[in-house]
Order: C-alpha cells, then sequence, then structure tokens
C-alpha cells in the first residue's frame, strides 16, 4: 500500500477512535433509559452540542496534526533512507543518509552510514583484486587499440551481420571526407561502433568477398578477398578483406566470426594515373606523324644532293616545321605534367630541424658551402613536402652562390602561432625585388637536377609565402619561408581528450555477437542503441516561436555512452535571440549568424539517430520543438522516447527534485560544465546508464515497462 493510502486510513481510524467509544456508551445508555429520562438527556446534548462539536473537531485536528508530523518524521523518512540506502547499493557508493528527523531515525541513519562505510572498505579491496585480476587483459586491449589508432590505413572490423566493432582514426578521417550532404553538415561521420559498414559499402560485394574467403578457407588457400567499389560520392574505394575465425572446438574447423576490412581511396591516384596515361598517349601518338615526315625530308635531302635549291628549301621547311611542331607538342606535354607534378604529393607533418639537416646535407655537398643554424625550435613540426622544400633551399643556396658568394649560409626555425618561420640568412649586398621575382618564378635547377616546379609552386602547394627582408644593423639578409604548422590533427587530440579517452572508443569487441534488431519494444534497456540528445533555444515557448539554436547528442551502444560520435551543430534560428536566455546557454547573436538552418540540420540529426531509441531530459520539452518542424522539413521522429527526469521519478518517488543537476549530483556524476547541448546530452547519457540497473532493481527492464511506468508519474502531465 503506498504511503499516502496509509496516511488516509490512519487519519480514518484517528476518527474512530476518538468518537467511537463516546457513540457506543451513548447508544448503551440511551436503550437502558426511560421517556423522560430521554428527554431531558436530549434537552442536555442539545444545549451544549456546539461546544462539543468544536471540541470534538479541534482535538481531531490536533490528532491530524500530531500524526501527519509523525508520518512524515517516520514513515515518509524511512522511504527516503530506504531510496538513499538503494543508492548507496547500486548507482553512487559516496552517497550517504542525511542526519535528520527524530533521534529514533537518525540513530538508524548513522547506523546505516557505518555499515555503508565498511561495506565501501570492503568493495575496494574486491575492486583492487578485480582490477589486478583484468590488468594484463586491458593491457593487451590498449596494445591493440593503439596500434590499430596509429596505423597510416584505414582498418574497420565488422561482425558477420556488418556491425562496426573496432575502426581506427585514419577510417574514421577517411570515411569524413567522403561523408556527403546533411551527415558532413554537423562534422558527423558515416563510420561509428554498431553502425552497418553497408551503409558505406555495397552489400553485395562485401557478402561476396565472404563467401570468397569460406571457399579459400575449405580450400586450404591463404584467405583473403580483394575488391573495389564506388561510394554515393562517385569514390573509389580499394578495400581487402581478411577473416576474424572463431577459437575452434573439438576437431572441427575454425569458423568465421567477422572480417577485417583495410580501406584505400584510390580516387587520385586512378585519375593521376589516366592522365599519365593520357599526356604518354598524346606524346608518343601526335610524334609519330611528325617524326616520319622528318624522316622522309631528311632522307630525300641525302639521296638527291643535287636537286634544284628551291626543292631543297622546302624539303628544309618540312623538317623546320614537323621540328617546331613536336617543340610545341613537348613544351605543353611538360606544362601538363608540371601541373599534374604540383598537385601530387600531399603534404605530411615533419620536424622543422629535419628538414633544415636535409638542407644542410645537400648544400655541403652539391655547392660545398659551409652552414650553421642558430635559434632553432627543436620541438617545432611543421606540414610539408619534404623534398621540393629541401630542394628550394639548395636552389636558392645555389644562386646565392652564383651571384653573391657568400662565406657561409645560416637556418633560422621558429613559430608564430599556427604558422612556422623558417630562414636562410647570409651576410653580402642587398638584392634588388626584380632579381628575387625572377629567382621565385623560375624553373629550378641545381646541377644536373632539374624539376618544373618554382619556388612560387612550392609555396602554393603548401599555402604559405615566402619572403626577401634584410637586417640593416647586422649586415644580413635572409629569405623567409611562412609554412603551416602540424597542428589541426594536434587539437583534434586535445578536443577527443576533453571529450574522453579515444582509443578504447573505438573498440568493442562484445559486438561480435551483436546481432542486427530493428527497434522492438521488449528490447531490455541494457541491450538498447540509443541516441541521447539535447536542445539549446532561444526561449522556452516552442508554440509562441521559440526556435532551436543548437543540437547536441551522443550515441549509447552496448551500454557505452561514445564521447566521439557525438552531433554538434550551432544553428541559425532566423530570428533575433531573447536576451534574457543568452546567459543561459552562452550562444550569442554573431555565433548564430551564417550557420545551417534547421532545414539543412534536422535531416542530419535524423540521419545520424536512425534506428535508435531516443533519450532526453525532460524530453516533452525538446520534442515539441522537432513536432513543430515536421510541416517544413518533412523530417518526423517516430522511434521511441525516453525521459530520464521521468524515469528518476520512477526510481526515487519520494525525491523532491529531479533537475538534472540534482539527479547528477544524487547519482555522483560528475560534470565539468554544463549548459550546452552536447555536454548536457552527454550528461544525460551518464544520468540514464546509472538509472538503467536502479530501473531493474524495481522490475523495469524492457523499453515498454519503462515507458509505461514513465507514464504513470506526476511530470508526465507536463505538456508544452
Amino acid at each position: 500500500m503506498k504511503a499516502k493510502y496509509r496516511f488516509i486510513l490512519a487519519v480514518v481510524v484517528l476518527g474512530l477512535l476518538m468518537t467511537g467509544p463516546f457513540v457506543v456508551s451513548s447508544l448503551l445508555v440511551w436503550l437502558d433509559m426511560k421517556e423522560a429520562e430521554r428527554n431531558l438527556l436530549v434537552e442536555l446534548l442539545v444545549s451544549r452540542l456546539p461546544v462539543g462539536t468544536m471540541m470534538t473537531m479541534c482535538g481531531f485536528a490536533i490528532g491530524v496534526l500530531v500524526l501527519h508530523k509523525l508520518f512524515k518524521q517516520y514513515v515518509e523518512g524511512l522511504l527516503r533512507m530506504s531510496e538513499t540506502l538503494r543508492l548507496m547499493l547500486g548507482a553512487n557508493r559516496d552517497f550517504r543518509v542525511t542526519l535528520d528527523g527524530p533521534p529514533e531515525v537518525q540513530q538508524l541513519a548513522m547506523a546505516a552510514n557505518d555499515l555503508a562505510q565498511q561495506r565501501d572498505v570492503l568493495m575496494n579491496d574486491v575492486d583492487a583484486q578485480i582490477g589486478r585480476a583484468k590488468a594484463s587483459v586491458e593491457e593487451e586491449k590498449n596494445r591493440l587499440a593503439a596500434l590499430m589508432s596509429e596505423l597510416a590505413q584505414a582498418v574497420v572490423v565488422c561482425n558477420l551481420d556488418g556491425r562496426i566493432l573496432l575502426y581506427n582514426n585514419r577510417a574514421r578521417l577517411q570515411f569524413k571526407a567522403l561523408a556527403l550532404g546533411p551527415t558532413s553538415v554537423s562534422g558527423g561521420a558515416l563510420i561509428g561502433l554498431g553502425r552497418s559498414i553497408f551503409s558505406i559499402l555495397e552489400k553485395n560485394q562485401v557478402e561476396h568477398a565472404q563467401e570468397v574467403i569460406r571457399q579459400r578457407l575449405g580450400a586450404g588457400k591463404t584467405a583473403i578477398s580483394n575488391f573495389i567499389t564506388t561510394t554515393r560520392g562517385g569514390q573509389l574505394l580499394r578495400v581487402q578483406m581478411v577473416p576474424v575465425l572463431a577459437a575452434a572446438s573439438g576437431e572441427g574447423e575454425a569458423a568465421m566470426s567477422g572480417y577485417v576490412l583495410t580501406v584505400e581511396n584510390i580516387t587520385r591516384s586512378i585519375e593521376l594515373e589516366a592522365r599519365r596515361d593520357q599526356v604518354l598517349h598524346s606524346l608518343t601518338e601526335g610524334s609519330r606523324s611528325a617524326l616520319g615526315n622528318i624522316r622522309a625530308a631528311v632522307a630525300n635531302l641525302i639521296d638527291y644532293p643535287e636537286m634544284e635549291p628551291e626543292l631543297r628549301e622546302r624539303f628544309v621547311k618540312v623538317v623546320d616545321d614537323e621540328a617546331a611542331r613536336m617543340s610545341q607538342r613537348l613544351d605543353q606535354t611538360m606544362i601538363e605534367f608540371s601541373d599534374s607534378m604540383k598537385t601530387r604529393w600531399p603534404l605530411e607533418d615533419i620536424l622543422g630541424i629535419d628538414i633544415i639537416a636535409a638542407a644542410q646535407r645537400r648544400i655541403n655537398e652539391k655547392l660545398n658551402l659551409p652552414t650553421k643554424t642558430e635559434e632553432l625550435d627543436d620541438a617545432l613540426w611543421v606540414k610539408a613536402d619534404s623534398f621540393s622544400l629541401v630542394f628550394s633551399l639548395v636552389f636558392l643556396a645555389a644562386k646565392l652562390q652564383d651571384h653573391y658568394e657568400p662565406r657561409e649560409l645560416r637556418f633560422r626555425l621558429k613559430s608564430e602561432g599556427k604558422l612556422a618561420y623558417l630562414d636562410l640568412i647570409w651576410a653580402g649586398p642587398a638584392m634588388s625585388s626584380e632579381t628575387f621575382y625572377t629567382w621565385e618564378m623560375d624553373s629550378m635547377q641545381v646541377g644536373s637536377e632539374t624539376t618544373p616546379l618554382s619556388i612560387r609552386d612550392v609555396i602554393d602547394r603548401h599555402g604559405g609565402e615566402i619572403w626577401y627582408q634584410r637586417e640593416k644593423a647586422a649586415h644580413r639578409a635572409f629569405f623567409r619561408f611562412v609554412l603551416p604548422v602540424a597542428t589541426p590533427e594536434i587539437q583534434q587530440d586535445q578536443e577527443d581528450r576533453k571529450r574522453g579517452s579515444s582509443r578504447p572508443e573505438y573498440y568493442d569487441f562484445d559486438l561480435f555477437n551483436f546481432a542486427d534488431k530493428s527497434i522492438d519494444l521488449e528490447r531490455k534497456l541494457s541491450d538498447l542503441t540509443c541516441t541521447v540528445f539535447d536542445t539549446e533555444t532561444t526561449g522556452l515557448e516552442p508554440s509562441n516561436g521559440d526556435e532551436i539554436i543548437q543540437i547536441g547528442a551522443a550515441r549509447i551502444v552496448n551500454n557505452r555512452l561514445l564521447r566521439q560520435e557525438v552531433f554538434d551543430q550551432i544553428i541559425d534560428p532566423e530570428c533575433p535571440l531573447k536576451p534574457e536566455s543568452i546567459p543561459i546557454h552562452g550562444i550569442t547573436e554573431d555565433m548564430v549568424r551564417g550557420k545551417p538552418t534547421i532545414d539543412v540540420i534536422l535531416p542530419a540529426f535524423h540521419e545520424f539517430c536512425e534506428d535508435t531509441v531516443l533519450i532526453a531530459h525532460n524530453a516533452a520539452f525538446d520534442m515539441r520543438f522537432l513536432q513543430l518542424k515536421e510541416e517544413r522539413t518533412g523530417i518526423r521522429f517516430s522511434q521511441p522516447v525516453l525521459d530520464t527526469l521521468l524515469l528518476s521519478a520512477v526510481v526515487h518517488p519520494n525525491q523532491e527534485s529531479h533537475k538534472l543537476d540534482v539527479i547528477l549530483e544524487r547519482l555522483g556524476i560528475h560534470i565539468a560544465s554544463r549548459h550546452n547541448a552536447l555536454e548536457d546530452a552527454l550528461a544525460t547519457g551518464e544520468v540514464f546508464l546509472k538509472l538503467v540497473p536502479l530501473l531493474e532493481e524495481k522490475g523495469i527492464v524492457t523499453v515498454r515497462q519503462a515507458l509505461e511506468a514513465s507514464e504513470k508519474t506526476y511530470f508526465a502531465r507536463v505538456k508544452y
């Protein structure tokens, strides 16, 4: 029986106890009295009835107040203590019972806290032993994760259903670059734990490759299969598949439990090869007829030395014209090939001092010119095509040696923000701007080594600049190469660390046993693939014109919150922000101006959370904003929605507050920052994972049971 029903029953009993004896005794006396006595009694009672009634009501009210006070202190206090004890047993070991209420309840709370402290000591010892036992296994997992993360090739591991259970950083970046349409707007990727590889690769080709591997396994051959596929954006991928074999049982052969895919984007290399073939074909076929004409003309000149001067002039003219056309064709081919070379090589991360060391060696070998260094930042990494950059430095050194004969050259390396300054310094007379421009634009040659690239081509390839400057006080001059610092990947790693440990998020070996299932209301909460999300808005009235200005979301797979597979997008609401809302979410007019509108972002978010259960805190508020955009965008979120506010009320019905901040404190969850859509979504995800075992203790295991229990709470009546 619920507490409030027990209180009502107690009040009824109190009323009966106060009036029952008087009524029964009066009835017995009445039955034993004579008529005259009865009339006298009635007259006496009627004259004193108001005073008696008033005294009875006052006594009853005092009794109810006393009963309510005792009920609050003992019954509800003990119920709250019971919920707190369950918190201490499950979600938050550090939580303790508050010492309030009457002395007897406080004594009980102190005893419970003492028992919890002793339990924590024992559990800490058990946890330490378990941690030592798991250390070696975790070390092996982390070694594999580190190895996979640092591989230069994109690697994806899938189970037999095509669900991704491991991928490395290269795969994440490669498939993010391949993303088209709304998925790429928010920085989302096509890849993620638990997602299907068939959203990227053709299912028929993957299944065919699996069949080839099974046949090769059966024949005792090397189990490997290769195929080339085309993405939705027209990119060509070369894919190699090798099997993941389950442990063999008894005499039977090991069965295939999954597969490893190594993926390479060969679109660029195919285009370059095709262009090279076209250039070679043009050069050979175009020169064939010209060479034939030249040979015929030369043969006639040799065979007929006495031919007439006019005829001889015609043959010489043929040779001259054909040679000119061949020269023009060769020049054109060289120009086209040079353009191909300029865009061929990607920039790689390299230590700046390594570039300087390589340039010093080449200058000493080629020019026999002494070199020194000064002011070197030996920890500075730059993005560079090292070969062309070193060649440029040697070329400039050769030019300086030919024109100014410096005694030595010096190198200097330092950083300025996101730029690196690489200086080639010499002492000598001033150089004119015209000379520097000529050197910058000429094709480079050092001895017998030549390249169609100019210094300007090399600088453009790096997206940098080259300056000529004088140090008048020191009577020196220098060429300054302005190069990009290799920071983007470092910054990305720092962002990943802020969201949690990066490598473990990339794999989950338990997904080998994951079966592809649609959203079923009878599925266990612990087995769900979920999208936990939150919105920031211009105000609190969706029906009165307030708009979404940020959506943040993360995925929960296999009972793990994936802090790197996130959706985070600021949105232009196409209306002014309310000044009173800006201090809450920290988003200003400048931050939303020029951002994508809800028409672009909502399809992207719908794709991100497709085939998952939605989770939010106070979900009715967020879902109302999404529902009001259905007609405009044509996007409808039809999947089940779980609300952590309602689930908290289910688990802890006697707690006074179910605000997200209070729940975080109650469950022992520590969040660095709040009131950002992504951070709030991550906090809500942590809350949900803590609530799942608490719900199971109450017999709420499936999605349907959680929805039904949520509907019965008081907060489910709130509408927006």
